[in-house]
């Protein structure tokens, strides 16, 4: 009985961890778009001036994006095709665990002296946060891409930036499109 208690809680915590550290992604785009046409970006501040994050995070952000660009293929220009532009949705999740009966009863085991049920409730907060990245055509000055990757943020400072570096790389995947002509 320990050990199934054991491996259960060992899976349980597996799936959290792995279902924590993982990004939804999902991309939509205008199928009239000339993709093969854009080899050029530049940051759209207007519409990255509105993004509710703090600037330290629009920074990373910013670098991320311009370091999968560049891997692309892509330069960086003052007369662009293509203009860079984000913005950002959170949500705090509360989560209440609520075992009433311990994993133990009465006679033998970690306390033969009690018996019943008790108070096993645990509470955490996550945030779930969603980036969006824009990719607008500079000339007609409409939006022709759209990648939006969801997935929990952590508070630790030393992780963030890796964590953004992880959210923009699986988001940019999905640039360009596979376009099926």
């Amino acid at each position: 009985m320990k050990n199934t208690l054991k491996l259960l809680s060992f899976v349980v915590i597996t799936t959290i961890f792995t279902s924590c550290s993982s990004v939804r992604v999902a991309s939509d785009y205008d199928k009239r778009a000339s993709f093969d046409n854009y080899k050029t970006f530049a940051f759209f501040k207007t519409g990255i001036d509105k993004a509710e994050i703090n600037d330290i995070d629009k920074k990373r952000i910013l670098r991320a994006i311009e370091s999968e660009l560049l891997a692309k293929g892509y330069t960086k220009s003052e007369n662009p095709d293509i203009l860079v532009s984000i913005f950002t949705k959170s949500r705090e999740k509360v989560n209440v665990y609520n075992n009433g009966w311990g994993p133990y009863g009465y006679g033998w085991g970690w306390n033969p002296w009690y018996w019943g049920p008790y108070n096993n409730t645990s509470v955490s907060t996550s945030t779930e946060g969603t980036l969006y990245i824009d990719l607008i055509d500079a000339n007609k000055k409409e939006l022709v891409w759209q990648g939006m990757g969801t997935g929990y943020l952590t508070k630790n400072i030393d992780k963030k930036e890796e964590r953004i570096n992880e959210f923009v790389a699986k988001i940019m995947e999905k640039y360009p499109p596979e376009l099926n002509q």
